[in-house]
């Protein structure tokens, strides 16, 4: 890993999905913090990180690097940290039985990895997909039945649906732009997790060494 991308692009893409990701356009809060329970989600999903591979904490901080890049190294730390507890935040609905059902599943997931044991390939596509479909439970299924309905039959329908459901599935309405941003947040947090110092890579460039040696 280059000095430029530890120094500079690893810190500013996670510092970029923390603050775009607490952008709530048009809310009566228009910035969201992380949760608690964001936070504990987040800790256990540097674990994974860490567990897989994907991230290698030695490469970032060991005796063998100065003061100052063991500094940068901490830094990369705890914006990921940071980032991965936001994103957290981004993707769970507000309130309501879709909050429960979400937490479930994250929980439930981070189990079952934790369980397998996946590698740095397969945990990064098991993140595209979670991330992918509570994305669009949110900002698609949620955000059209919150939505005000146009028209006399979409307003039956949903307040038949509200009336099924007892009212718990009913969000905010988001913003038109909010949707946008956290796509494009969610997105960068990818590729950022993928630009970590991951300990797979390490590994080959080793193994490349002897073969040469």
């Amino acid at each position: 890993m280059t000095a430029r991308r530890e120094a500079v692009a690893l810190p500013v893409l996670f510092l970029t999905v923390v603050l775009a990701g607490a952008l709530r356009p048009g809310a009566a809060v228009p910035m969201m913090p992380p949760s608690l329970a964001s936070l504990v989600a987040a800790m256990a999903l540097l674990g994974l990180l860490v567990r897989s591979g994907a991230l290698d904490p030695a490469r970032l901080m060991n005796a063998h690097r100065s003061a100052l890049e063991n500094l940068n190294g901490l830094l990369v730390v705890v914006t990921c940290f940071a980032a991965t507890a936001q994103i957290v935040t981004l993707l769970v609905p507000e309130s309501g039985v879709p909050a429960l059902l979400v937490w479930a599943v994250l929980v439930s997931l981070i189990a079952q990895a934790y369980a397998i044991g996946p590698d740095r390939v397969s945990l990064l596509r098991g993140l595209l997909v979670t991330f992918g479909a509570t994305f669009t439970l949110k900002y698609v299924v949620l955000a059209t039945v919150s939505a005000p309905a146009e028209g006399r039959a979409a307003r039956a329908l949903q307040m038949l649906f509200e009336g099924v459901t007892l009212g718990a599935v009913a969000q905010r309405p988001p913003h038109a732009a909010e949707g946008y941003l956290a796509f494009v947040t969610i997105v960068a947090y990818l590729i950022a997790v993928a630009l970590l110092p991951s300990a797979a890579w390490h590994m080959v460039r080793v193994g490349r060494k002897e073969l040469t040696a």
